[in-house]
């Protein structure tokens, strides 16, 4: 039941960019271009994701039940390190550069859209070298 929810969870994540238009890597282009012909489509798609995000959680730290099954992260540690910045740094540049993040470019694989035929391996090689040089277990 689990792969399932997960599978579902997955289907309507893909769909919602999908119909959100945050597959076509213009639209996150046009968005990081502030200086120019800006367009304000992904705040509003990233609006609605932590509003979302807020009420589940709501919802979660209210049920006993739900708490059992999901582990919180510990908010008394220090949740912003060296790694995380550098991480995220690394991200946002190839985010501007490429126009992708990793489910838009998971999703753009089904439609063969070449950028994103060369951004998914290319992004993948990046994950292992990561994984390697920074000796992570994930």
């Amino acid at each position: 039941m689990k792969r399932v929810m997960i599978a579902v969870g997955g289907v309507l994540f893909g769909a919602g960019l999908v119909i959100s238009g945050m597959t076509d890597p213009s639209r996150v282009v046009g968005f990081l271009d502030m200086a120019g012909n800006w367009d304000p489509a992904l705040a509003f798609v990233m609006g609605g994701a932590v509003i979302t995000f807020a009420l589940g959680l709501l919802i979660l730290r209210g049920s006993a039940a739900l708490k059992a099954q999901f582990k919180l992260p510990d908010l008394s540690a220090d949740p912003i390190c060296k790694r995380m910045v550098i991480g995220s740094a690394i991200f946002g540049i190839g985010w501007g550069i490429g126009g992708f993040c990793p489910g838009p470019a998971i999703a753009n694989l089904a439609s063969l859209r070449p950028e994103a035929l060369v951004f998914v391996p290319l992004m993948l090689v990046g994950m292992v070298a990561a994984q390697r040089l920074l000796g992570l277990d994930r």
